[in-house]
């Protein structure tokens, strides 16, 4: 019986090899451009981009702005749409839901020791304008999310820009209840686990309720018997996406 030469062997694993490598940006965290913002204000800031692929120049296009819990710090910009991070930087970017719903997402990342504090969030409108100057990107479908430190964020977010967010997703975040009355018309679905013991869940209860008495109208969404972790929950809602997307702020 005639043997395969092991030069030939050699060169099929090698071209098996090169196909599989090939093949993994098509699901991995590459589809996000990874970029700098040099804000005049301070540190430049990491950030990843993901863009609607063939996208019309015509059209405007919503975005998603995600904000990273403490775990997605540094200065890899890497963590911030990985790990605990993914779920909610990669649902938006799914085949079958940018089929459906084609938008853009941008992860930006805090340094260690860091929090989605004014000055940080700053910067990240000021990055939501430029990328506005470069994309075409519709102004009145800006959505922001983020989960723990990043929901506690998204809180924030919205109360210090009430005029810029079509519509608002904070996951296990304490909001500052005194806000209500300011951020009481913006479309908000609320997440958190009943059993959270890093963020109790009365932190969502009481902010939820201030907004209901300042007139607004939040969806909450309690989990029973779910920890911290509800970002493994929340992105595979159903409603979810077509409920965002749905949103348009009043110019």
């Amino acid at each position: 019986m005639q043997r395969t030469p092991s030069i030939v062997i050699h060169y099929l694993v090698l071209l098996m090899l090169f196909c599989c490598t090939r093949a993994v940006p098509q699901t991995s965290d590459t589809l996000f451009r990874a970029l700098m913002f040099d804000s005049v204000s301070g540190q430049p800031m990491p950030y990843r981009l993901f863009i609607p692929r063939s996208y019309d120049q015509r059209q405007r296009y919503p975005l998603v702005l995600w904000l990273h819990g403490a775990r997605g710090r540094g200065k890899d910009n890497i963590s911030n749409i990985s790990g605990g991070n993914s779920p909610g930087t990669h649902v938006w970017i799914r085949t079958e839901n940018q089929a459906k719903h084609p938008c853009f997402v941008v992860a930006p990342q805090c340094p260690d020791g860091e929090f989605w504090d004014d000055d940080r969030l700053d910067r990240v409108v000021a990055l939501l304008k430029e990328l506005q100057t470069l994309h075409p990107i519709d102004s009145l479908r800006f959505y922001v999310a983020g989960q723990s430190m990043g929901g506690i964020g998204t809180w924030r977010m919205i109360a210090r820009y009430p005029d810029v967010f079509a519509a608002a997703l904070p996951l296990c975040g304490e909001g500052d209840t005194s806000t209500a009355k300011r951020i009481a018309a913006i479309p908000i679905w609320a997440f958190h686990g009943d059993s959270d013991e890093i963020a109790p869940v009365e932190q969502t209860r009481r902010m939820v309720a201030a907004l209901r008495r300042a007139g607004g109208t939040p969806t909450y969404t309690k989990y029973h018997d779910a920890h911290h972790d509800i970002w493994l929950k929340v992105f595979d809602e159903p409603t979810l996406l077509p409920w965002v997307f749905a949103q348009r702020r009043q110019p």
